[in-house]
């Protein structure tokens, strides 16, 4: 089993640093493999949110190492831009299809469809999915600007009641998808986006938040260091003790720890 260099609480949250993103990776896989296997013995079946993006490679490639019954296995997404095809290589629905379907073949995949003509129409669609039954494990990272899932600074709402709303990206969310290698230029970047919102990202029994690199720095100190608002809507996670922040030397390293 990994073992963190360090761990520490951060009001209510547990945070535990690796000795790289590769041993991020591996512990936040043995966590979800874990989890999985409890809700399977549990119930029979698990339900299990799952974030796309660069900085969750390291996470879903351990994957592969780990026992886990993916025939007992529902998989959600939590967000997709509006009015892109399933084929694009930005779509989040292709990066779940890549990485999470075609390789572990999990009992059912519930797509966001950001191809649907009524998106307001889609976000009650999905909602309805998610709340169907409970939700085992939400794995998920932290944006540049501190954003979860597509939920922006200042846009942001803690106690929102629905579940997946259309919300408008950020520029700096935008380029952070020009940075990562995602669309050419900021333009190419589709304004809107259907988003889990934060309730929904938190209602699961555990949550788990993988945050690897230098880049993500910022928004971790902020995360850990900043008043508890929307304008930095991770902040939230300090008040959530079922979850755990997986961080590694580069993300940890602007964290305040005289706080």
């Amino acid at each position: 089993m990994s073992t963190p260099l360090t761990r520490f609480t951060a009001d209510s949250l547990p945070v535990e640093v690796y000795a790289s993103e590769a041993d991020l990776g591996r512990a936040a896989a043995e966590r979800a493999a874990a989890t999985i296997r409890e809700a399977v013995r549990q119930r029979g079946a698990a339900r299990v949110v799952i974030a796309t993006g660069n900085s969750q490679y390291a996470f879903t490639d351990a994957l592969r190492e780990q026992e886990i019954p993916w025939d007992r296995v529902t998989v959600f997404h939590m967000d997709e831009y509006v009015g892109i095809a399933a084929d694009h290589p930005a779509a989040f629905r292709r990066w779940i299809r890549e990485r999470i379907e075609d390789p572990f073949a999990p009992a059912a995949v519930h797509y966001i469809d950001g191809s649907a003509t009524d998106p307001e129409a889609e976000c009650a669609r999905y909602e309805a999915e998610l709340r169907s039954l409970p939700l085992d494990l939400v794995c998920m990272g932290v944006g540049e600007n501190g954003h979860l899932a597509f939920n922006e600074p200042h846009q942001a709402s803690f106690d929102d009641e629905r579940w997946a709303r259309v919300i408008t990206l950020t520029r700096r969310s935008r380029e952070q998808q020009v940075g990562e290698g995602h669309f050419a230029t900021v333009e190419d970047v589709p304004a809107t986006a259907i988003s889990l919102t934060v309730p929904a990202l938190l209602a699961a029994k555990a949550v788990q938040v993988c945050v690897p690199e230098q880049r993500k720095a910022p928004a971790i100190a902020a995360t850990l260091n900043d008043p508890i608002t929307p304008a930095c809507p991770a902040t939230i996670l300090r008040r959530s003790p079922h979850a755990t922040l997986f961080l590694d030397p580069d993300s940890a390293s602007k964290i305040d720890f005289r706080r």
